[in-house]
């Protein structure tokens, strides 16, 4: 796996192990983060990678101008990798990597941020209680199905790609 685009293009990042890990696609990637650059989300922006994995989506962030990132994930295996890859392409000193649950630390969390970056795995049936006490202005969704616009939240643009839907939501009042 390498980075799509930005100071940090062709770089390699390493993957955890394993089948629970599913990294989001180069081509999703791609688009996705085309998507919020042409809406003026990246730059300097403060992203949050909830469920990190590898850190793919956070590390692209960084990568394309995002000022700061702080990776989520409860898998030690996905923190060690996450450490692994922000160390090897120099990017720790903009990173802060937490394990840990994803929804308890966002419902704990004593600051806001600008995109909230989730990609749980399929089976994940929680979105209602994530959506509830995110503290971000955008999220990037990432589901085996289409994912439905909880209370205050609205879908700006939804997309398909084999197997992945990812949807970018707005919040409301933030």
């Amino acid at each position: 796996m390498r980075v799509i685009a930005g100071s940090h293009r062709g770089r390699r990042i390493a993957a955890p192990d394993g089948e629970d890990v599913r990294p989001t696609s180069d081509r999703a990637r791609q688009a996705t983060f085309n998507r919020l650059a042409s809406m003026d989300l990246i730059d300097g922006a403060v992203f949050v990678d909830l469920f990190a994995g590898s850190g793919a989506l956070g590390i692209e962030a960084l990568s394309r101008g995002a000022e700061r990132v702080v990776f989520v994930d409860s898998s030690r295996g996905s923190i060690d990798v996450v450490r692994a890859n922000l160390a090897s392409l120099d990017l720790t000193v903009r990173a802060r990597v937490v394990r840990g649950d994803a929804i308890r630390f966002v419902a704990d969390a004593d600051e806001t941020f600008d995109v909230a970056l989730l990609d749980p795995p399929y089976d994940f049936d929680r979105w209602d209680e994530l959506f509830d006490v995110l503290p971000a202005a955008y999220a990037v969704v990432e589901s085996d199905r289409p994912i439905e616009a909880p209370d205050e939240w609205v879908v700006v643009r939804s997309s398909r790609y084999g197997r992945a839907t990812i949807a970018v939501l707005e919040h409301e009042r933030r």
